[in-house]
């Protein structure tokens, strides 16, 4: 997982923006024989059926599964596209030769999802007196999408767009808004705190008062304090957009949203008679006015739209224990990555989560391979989806092939690729503070030789980035590991985060020579023993007193927010 800026950061905050902005205009056969029980293990040792199952955990399986998935012919394992299909259909003839039996529907691995996807079509423009901006290099339209546009208006710089007399501001004083695209800047000001901005829902209720207020298309520009710089945030918003079938339409009464470069902020200025820099500085000052950059803008989006079928790939080994065995332990990792552009490039996706996917399939080989088998069942299911918002997860467990309540936890493989830097001897485990998890983890990574430490970027807020977390949100204990090289903390992150710059879901994410895979062999190996620890106990793992996620399986309640 990507401790630094998740791939979940950008999509996930884009659509939980959509999402609000709907109120802006309301107020079977047994996999093998029974054997008896294992005898329980001392505390910092692995019982002999542990090490016979470390044994078999293959480094070159692992290579194999990467090299297949990673290749151009996988074309980039897009989510509802050939690629992903290809991909789909791989994984589950390898299922198929470990006598993993059909989890899906229909007597198959595959688990249908119905998807739509839009995207954005050349035509799309912004212009303003003579300047037509470029399309990704200096703007992009962001959510809330409702469709296809058509708009043109006077602009007017408003700074942050807040009205309260508790700071002492009116942004918007003596503005018409009907029919003005607005410039502005997403909160909070520099002087109010990002906690408070956000209890307060501040930028919902501004954006709700543009709208109401009647305002043709609101322009975000940059402030310098953005988490994602607008090249990143562009870079995103111009690829083909996925999410379920089923999903909610934005109201096709929203007005466009578009985000532009700090170049093109300064073509926006250049009539007004104030520089972006002099705007900047007012925006941050009591009595700001607005600001008429005397040109008029004409914004037109037009999307090419259209529908698909990906699949999530599910397999099941049988628990030896005649009641046991109605309870699965599910290990999870995403085979999706961007998939193949337009103009042919390929986004291979070998880190992520080429990995995460090669570790799946070398623990269910060495669980296939054991001659004591687990008391509970094993699921394998690799998912479709996680790149734009853990879809095939999240439709997993509203649609699960298991049921909920017997889905003892879910253990996820997927990460950054920092597994790969060298022999594995630090372990993070996310989620391992809110259930009994935390502690298998350390007792398995304790036996192992292997320091568990904490989130070393815990204001990234990893742990709700990737697809345990919607097992979790259902009640389910989930966990997620990230595995580095021993040595500073610090070394390791800084490459995390140089190769995040450079190759984070970018077609160069492929396997490097220099990849040591003997590191994803002891991450499989950790995830291997802890998820046969699961399936041997005599109760499935329990959430901590303290977690706020402890409730039930199988809950239908809204989710604890994000502190």
């Amino acid at each position: 997982m990507n401790p630094i800026r998740s791939r979940f950061r950008v999509l996930r905050q884009l659509t939980a923006f959509a999402l609000t902005a709907v109120l802006l205009l309301t107020a079977t056969t047994a996999f093998g024989a029974v054997h008896p029980a294992v005898a329980p293990v001392a505390p910092g040792e692995l019982s002999a059926p542990e090490k016979q199952l470390a044994a078999d955990i293959k480094p070159e399986t692992i290579r194999e599964v990467v090299a297949a998935l990673s290749a151009d012919d996988m074309q980039g394992r897009g989510t509802a596209q050939p690629g992903g299909d290809k991909a789909a259909n791989y994984l589950a003839e390898r299922f198929a030769k470990l006598d993993l039996k059909p989890l899906g529907v229909k007597n198959s691995y595959l688990q249908p999802i119905k998807f739509k996807d839009t995207e954005l079509l050349p035509e799309t423009s912004f212009v303003f007196g003579d300047q037509t901006l470029k399309l990704g290099a200096e703007f992009v339209p962001t959510p809330p999408a409702s469709g296809d546009e058509n708009v043109s208006g006077p602009l007017h710089f408003i700074a942050y767009g807040i009205v309260l007399s508790a700071l002492k501001r009116n942004d918007v004083a003596g503005l018409n808004l009907q029919g003005k695209i607005v410039v502005m800047l997403e909160g909070p000001p520099g002087n109010v705190s990002k906690d408070s901005w956000k209890k307060a829902h501040a930028q919902l209720s501004i954006l709700k008062g543009l709208v109401g207020a009647g305002v043709a298309g609101i322009v975000f520009m940059s402030h310098g304090r953005e988490e994602h710089p607008y090249a990143e945030t562009a870079d995103y918003l111009v690829r083909r957009q996925v999410d379920r079938a089923d999903s909610k339409e934005m109201p096709a009464e929203l007005p466009p949203f578009l985000s532009v470069s700090d170049a093109a902020a300064d073509k926006l200025f250049a009539k007004s008679g104030t520089t972006r820099a002099e705007a900047l500085a007012q925006a941050e000052a009591e009595g700001f006015k607005p600001i008429d950059l005397k040109q008029t803008a004409k914004i037109k989006v037009k999307y090419k739209k259209g529908s698909g079928v990906g699949s999530n790939v599910i397999g099941l080994m049988e628990g030896s224990d005649p009641n046991l065995k109605n309870e699965a332990v599910v290990f999870s990792a995403h085979y999706d990555a961007y998939g193949m552009t337009a103009d042919n490039r390929i986004y291979h996706g070998a880190a992520d989560n080429g990995l995460g996917v090669g570790e799946l399939m070398v623990v269910a080989e060495a669980f296939s391979r054991a001659a004591i088998k687990p008391k509970r069942s094993i699921i394998f299911m690799a998912v479709t989806g996680e790149e734009y918002g853990g879809l095939g997860s999240d439709y997993w467990v509203q649609n699960p092939t298991w049921k909920i309540k017997q889905t003892a936890a879910d253990l996820n493989l997927d990460g950054m690729g920092t597994e790969v830097y060298g022999p594995v001897k630090v372990v993070v485990g996310y989620g391992a503070e809110h259930s009994s998890l935390g502690k298998t983890l350390e007792e398995v990574a304790g036996a192992e030789g292997l320091k568990v430490i904490p989130d070393p970027m815990p204001d990234e807020k990893s742990f709700y980035r990737s697809d345990h977390y919607f097992f979790v949100k259902k009640g389910i204990p989930g966990i997620m590991l990230m595995g580095a090289p021993e040595g500073d903390t610090k070394v390791w992150t800084d490459r995390m985060k140089q190769w995040e710059k450079t190759d984070y879901h970018q077609p160069t994410d492929t396997i490097r020579p220099e990849w040591n895979w003997e590191g994803p062999r002891m991450i499989a190996e950790v995830m291997a023993i802890m998820g046969l620890r699961v399936a041997n106990e005599e109760k499935m793992p329990a959430w901590l007193a303290s977690s706020p996620f402890n409730r039930e399986r199988g809950t239908n309640a809204e989710a604890p927010p994000e502190p």
